[in-house]
């Protein structure tokens, strides 16, 4: 169990912990939520004693093993897995103890102390860690040192998954990973067996993961049964029924205090008046329901353009002549909304790159409209902000010619006010940061919004104020993100990018999470075969059957799957194209303006050429299926 006492903590003269209460029965697994700045990250340093309460204290049982992430990333020349073991140091030291142990007592508790924490099977597991968070045997195999930071942290991630401490305390674990590792992850942390305090803005996440959401505000803990869904809704209504208490005690007040002002002076009534007037006094304070103010993004709207805004004629991109991504065929209208799907490494970023801009084409035709305006957001171009200058600086250079009215209003869709746009870069939260980033990258009303990890070091409230905004926003969007709630509510087309090209992907989110899901227990399995840990070679034969048989059913689901969806695509289509037609050969169309027939062959040719899209893919779709369904020879 974990018993947070009272707790009391201070930075400086900012109270962020006042009497924290909140208590933690063992294997439960609770989601930490607050908005940015409320202490959540101070709270776990606190648990792991990393800083010492101003008041009350931690409790936790003696032997628990509590562990986070290391802020620090694991460097070295030890290849991954290697790195990994040695992150369980018990183990590591009983491994270094046995080959030399004399006492025949000695020797018999160190090797039933490594039969206990399964010895024989950490390398596997270790592996099997690795593999979900994206690296494959021959990356497990690698010195730590030849990766970059953001894979090195997804190595701290896997060493601290591997110890499985009795309290695992998780920081944004899905900062670093893209959708594919998050993904794994989400399924690895439903099943951990120990007590884990979760800190994430991923509603997902939120969702699936804890039993129990602890709630951060104000300086105080609130713990809430269920997932981040029903805080929310629990919440919501604890608030109202707390709104009606309020205004019944305002009006009990009002009732009172008018008897006691009507006849405190009147004898025949001023016992009961002095009666009311004490009653009065010994009523409970009133507590104002303070609401959270809201936080607001609003995306300049941009001028229509024609279609296409974008198109892509097989053309490869790389980096220094040397090829990434190959075979582009795509276009991008006005009302597309895409995210690109694929792991890190595969050439999202690349290709975003090209849609900006930033990234010329190495052979190929990229033809883009020539009044086109790219907004194009990253995480590192937070980097190159002045630390030493204010919202309104940046804001200002930017804007050279603009009057101080409007590079305010500019600032202030993303949330600016006086204050804060005029406080120094540095002193501003990772959230604000990068919400002065989609201040920046909107400041021309760009055509199409190209994101690249938005969400990251947003907090709940203002992810959700980003779907909102881009949801009417009226350019197109291009979306790569880790967090499935962004993309399940925003993009309306899936691209995946993979095998160095691009190609559409024609199933939604979850049938991707299954794909994913599946991936990941195959790689799992390679990395398991690979260290021949507790299996003979017919039992692995017979799971490589089974294997086998259920990625056959899955493969036959998939491609019924397929027809059904391409049935469902022709049948829409076929009707959208019925309804323009029709509205073509009403004779009231042609009375108004002529932009609005001109407008309406143009969808007619539009969806024709998507019904012959559709077509393609459904017989592609029916043919594969008859030849799965045929008996082998």
């Amino acid at each position: 169990m974990l018993h947070l006492a009272d707790i009391t903590y201070r930075i400086g003269d900012r109270l962020l912990l006042d009497g924290a209460d909140a208590f933690i029965p063992t294997g439960h697994r609770v989601g930490l939520v607050g908005r940015n700045g409320t202490g959540k990250t101070t709270l776990l340093r606190l648990i792991l004693g990393l800083v010492e309460c101003e008041g009350g204290a931690v409790h936790k049982p003696a032997s628990a093993r509590v562990a986070a992430v290391a802020q620090e990333a694991p460097a070295g020349a030890a290849n991954l897995v290697d790195t990994v073991l040695a992150a369980h140091t018990e183990l590591a030291g009983l491994q270094a103890e046995a080959p030399d142990a004399t006492d025949p007592a000695r020797i018999a508790e160190i090797h039933n102390r490594l039969n206990e924490i399964d010895a024989h099977t950490a390398p596997a597991r270790a592996a099997t860690i690795l593999a979900g968070l994206g690296f494959d045997e021959a990356a497990q195999q690698r010195p730590v040192g030849e990766f970059s930071g953001g894979w090195r942290m997804r190595v701290a991630l896997a060493a601290t998954l591997f110890v499985e401490p009795e309290i695992l305390l998780l920081d944004e674990p899905t900062n670093h990973l893209d959708l594919e590792a998050a993904i794994w992850l989400e399924s690895y942390l439903a099943a951990y067996p120990h007590t884990m305090l979760l800190v994430s803005h991923d509603r997902d996440l939120l969702n699936r993961v804890p039993n129990q959401i602890l709630h951060l505000d104000s300086g105080k803990l609130t713990m809430y049964t269920g997932n981040y869904d029903r805080f929310e809704n629990t919440r919501r209504e604890r608030r109202r029924f707390a709104a009606k208490e309020l205004a019944k005690q305002l009006d009990q007040r009002r009732h009172m205090q008018a008897f006691v002002d009507r006849f405190r002076y009147k004898a025949s009534k001023a016992r009961q008046a002095q009666s009311r007037l004490k009653a009065l006094e010994r009523l409970p304070p009133l507590e104002p329901i303070v609401d959270d103010s809201p936080v607001l993004l609003d995306f300049p709207a941009p001028e229509a353009m024609p279609p296409p805004l974008i198109t892509l004629d097989q053309v490869t991109v790389g980096y220094d002549g040397e090829p990434v991504l190959r075979h582009l065929d795509q276009r991008i209208d006005m009302d597309d909304r895409i995210a690109l799907l694929g792991a890190n490494g595969n050439g999202k970023s690349t290709l975003a790159k090209l849609l900006a801009g930033r990234l010329p084409p190495l052979s190929g035709d990229l033809r883009r409209s020539s009044k086109l305006r790219v907004g194009y957001f990253a995480q590192h171009q937070a980097e190159e902000l002045d630390l030493t200058r204010t919202p309104f600086d940046h804001m200002a250079r930017l804007m050279d010619q603009a009057p101080v009215t409007k590079i305010r209003a500019q600032l202030g869709r993303f949330g600016f006010g006086e204050h804060h746009a005029n406080t120094k870069v540095g002193n501003l939260s990772g959230g604000e940061k990068a919400r002065l980033l989609l201040a920046i990258v909107c400041h021309t009303a760009p055509h199409i919004l190209i994101l690249d990890e938005p969400t990251n070091h947003l907090d709940i409230d203002t992810r959700e104020a980003l779907v909102q905004a881009l949801a009417v926003y009226q350019g197109a969007v291009i979306l790569i993100s880790h967090d499935p709630h962004l993309i399940s509510l925003i993009a309306d087309r899936l691209w995946l990018v993979a095998d160095g090209t691009c190609q559409s992907y024609d199933g939604d989110l979850d049938d991707y999470r299954r794909l994913q899901r599946q991936e990941a227990n195959r790689r799992a399995g390679k990395g398991q075969a690979a260290k021949g840990q507790g299996e003979t070679a017919e039992r692995l034969s017979k799971r490589q059957r089974r294997q086998a048989a259920a990625a056959a059913r899955f493969d036959g689901d998939t491609l019924r799957r397929d027809v059904k969806r391409a049935e469902a695509e022709l049948t829409k289509l076929t009707a959208a194209k019925a309804k323009v037609e029709a509205a073509l050969a009403h004779p009231g169309t042609y009375n108004g303006p002529p932009d609005k027939h001109n407008e309406l062959n143009r969808l007619l040719a539009r969806i024709t050429r998507q019904i012959t899209t559709a077509e393609a893919k459904w017989l592609e779709a029916q043919e594969k299926l008859e030849a799965e369904q045929q008996p082998a020879d």
